[in-house]
């Protein structure tokens, strides 16, 4: 067994949100099967764009006046739900969806993919061909 804490996790700024990449390629600890991060949502990393990608569960941890959109396209997500600690979204290959917070709210999530590549759009779309 592998152990680690999340502390000790590297801490990748990116727009949008702070992710630490736990298991997988060039995460923390190595997996060729599949993909666990960590992610914080807050005004610290500025607004998120939506955005879509390989089929993802996701896990909030924590949150505070947190919500979660997703829909048909980058400017059509359709639908809206408030999240809550605990709650379990799990978005099909390549549904457009994003995270928000109100003013002064956050998110921290878990993100699972059942693989290590072929990840982002463009890889998945590649794939296809």
């Amino acid at each position: 067994m592998e152990f680690l804490r999340r502390d000790d996790i590297k801490r990748n700024e990116l727009p949008g949100r702070v992710v630490q990449n736990a298991v997988g390629h060039n995460s923390a600890l190595t997996s060729e099967k599949m993909t666990v991060s960590f992610c914080r949502y807050s005004a610290e990393s500025g607004p998120m764009a939506p955005h879509n990608h390989a089929e993802e569960s996701v896990v909030v941890l924590d949150c505070q006046n947190a919500f979660v959109c997703w829909g048909s396209g980058p400017h059509s997500l359709e639908h809206r739900a408030e999240l809550h600690t605990g709650d379990l979204m799990h978005f099909p290959e390549l549904e457009w969806h994003v995270f928000g917070y109100e003013e002064g709210g956050f998110l921290d999530a878990l993100c699972i993919y059942g693989q290590v590549t072929n990840i982002r759009p463009e890889e998945i779309l590649d794939g296809r061909k």
